[in-house]
C-alpha cells in the first residue's frame, strides 16, 4: 500500500472521529437544552398556581398584606429572570416567601381545612415535586455535557468548535439547604 492511501486512511479515521465527537457534544448540548425547557415548563405551572394560592389565603388573612407583597414580588422577579444565575437566585427568593406564606395560611385553622386551599397546596407541592426532579434531570445533563468538554481527547474537538460548559442550578445558600422545621 502506497504512503499517499495511508495518510488518506488515517486523514479519514480523523476526520470520522471529529465528528462523531462534535454530534456526541452537540447531542448533550441539546439534551441540556431540553432540560432547561423542562424546568421552565415547571416554573410556569409554578407561577400559574401561586395567584390562585394567594387569592384564597387572602380571603382568610386580610392583614397579612406584607406576606402577599413579598410573594407577589418574587414572581415576578422569578418570572423576569433571563440567566441562570437570576434563575436560581430568584427561584431561591420565591421558595423562601412560599414558606412565609404557608405559615401565615397555618394560622388559619379554616383555611387549613377549606378544600380548595388544600387542593392548590397540594398542586404546589406537585408543582415542587416536579422542578426539583426537573433541576435533578437537568443538573445531570450538565454533568454529562460538562464531562464531555473536560476529558481528552473530546475537549480537543470542544475547544475547536467553541462550546461552552454550563452552570449547574444550585441553591443559593444554606438557608435554602435546610431541613424545614415543623412544629405543631
Amino acid at each position: 500500500m502506497s504512503p499517499f492511501y495511508v495518510l488518506l486512511i488515517i486523514l479519514a479515521v480523523i476526520v470520522l472521529w471529529v465528528v462523531m465527537v462534535y454530534n456526541g457534544l452537540i447531542t448533550k448540548r441539546n439534551r441540556t437544552d431540553e432540560a432547561w425547557s423542562d424546568i421552565d415548563v415547571q416554573l410556569k405551572r409554578r407561577y400559574d398556581l401561586i395567584p390562585n394560592l394567594v387569592e384564597s389565603v387572602k380571603g382568610y388573612a386580610r392583614h397579612e398584606s406584607q406576606v402577599f407583597e413579598k410573594v407577589t414580588q418574587a414572581r415576578a422577579a422569578a418570572m423576569g429572570a433571563q440567566s441562570m444565575a437570576e434563575h436560581a437566585q430568584a427561584e431561591n427568593m420565591l421558595s423562601q416567601t412560599l414558606k412565609s406564606l404557608f405559615a401565615v395560611a397555618e394560622a388559619y385553622p379554616d383555611l387549613k381545612a377549606n378544600q380548595n386551599f388544600l387542593d392548590l397546596q397540594n398542586e404546589l407541592t406537585d408543582a415542587e415535586d416536579k422542578i426539583q426532579a426537573a433541576r435533578r434531570f437537568y443538573n445531570a445533563n450538565v454533568r454529562d455535557f460538562n464531562t464531555a468538554l473536560q476529558v481528552f481527547p473530546s475537549s480537543i474537538v470542544g475547544n475547536a468548535f467553541s462550546f461552552k460548559s454550563r452552570e449547574f442550578f444550585e441553591l443559593a445558600n444554606e438557608a435554602e439547604r435546610a431541613t424545614p422545621k415543623v412544629s405543631f
